[in-house]
């Protein structure tokens, strides 16, 4: 999947694409006022899921095939900033609001799938 990830660049970045605007989109919702301190399964779950797919399909796009690996930390980057500009987001709509807790939930994901992407890189050298 990977291989064809970074082969097919384009569909790779239109898929991370879809997902930003996706994040975008479920930021932007209103949800019932809750504490910020709440820990809940569905939340955590999107969180860790959504940037690990957007940390999965945007490192290939800009990686390629190349193996420089500040490319990989600029991917890492660009997902964490995005990460960021999420939260910021949320403070300019109602009943919802920047959550640090959030952020490292998402930076987790950003790390698992970045973790995962180098495992199957040197797998494929072996």
């Amino acid at each position: 999947m990977i291989s064809y990830l970074e082969k097919y660049q384009k569909i790779s970045l239109f898929i991370a694409v879809l997902i930003a605007i996706f994040i975008f989109y479920i930021s932007s919702l209103h949800f019932e006022k809750g504490t910020p301190m709440e820990i809940e399964l569905i939340p955590t779950i999107y969180h860790l899921g959504i940037f690990f797919l957007l940390a999965f399909f945007l490192i290939p796009r800009i990686v390629g095939k190349r193996k420089n690996k500040l490319l990989i930390l600029s991917a890492i980057l660009i997902a964490i900033l995005y990460a960021i500009s999420d939260e910021f987001h949320q403070l300019f709509v109602s009943n919802r609001y920047c959550s640090i807790g959030d952020f490292l939930l998402d930076s987790i994901g950003i790390a698992f799938s970045t973790l995962i992407y180098l495992i199957v890189r040197i797998k494929k050298k072996i």
